[in-house]
């Protein structure tokens, strides 16, 4: 991948949620809302500096937040880190 976030910012791919519920029903793709949360691909230098998030950590983020991107045909997402509300652990 050829994409590097600047300033305060990192790359996130969303983490698919289940397509099912616990009682068996399918839930179609057209009705789930968009996941909040997702794994870093890519920071920043200035994230890398403070060392809070690294490249691999699963995080949960705002609702409304980040710009969808495109890369190598996969879509992403380019948050703040102040958009993260956490890591997952």
């Amino acid at each position: 991948m050829g994409f590097k976030p600047l300033g305060q910012r990192v790359l996130v791919e969303r983490v698919e949620e289940e397509k099912k519920t616990t009682s068996g029903i399918i839930i179609p793709d057209n009705v789930k809302e968009k996941p909040l949360n997702g794994k870093v691909i890519a920071i920043s230098d200035e994230v890398a500096e403070e060392k809070k998030i690294s490249e691999g950590d699963t995080v949960v983020f705002a609702k409304y937040t980040g710009t969808d991107i495109k890369i190598d045909g996969k879509e992403y997402l380019v948050m703040n880190t102040d958009d993260i509300l956490g890591i997952l652990k």
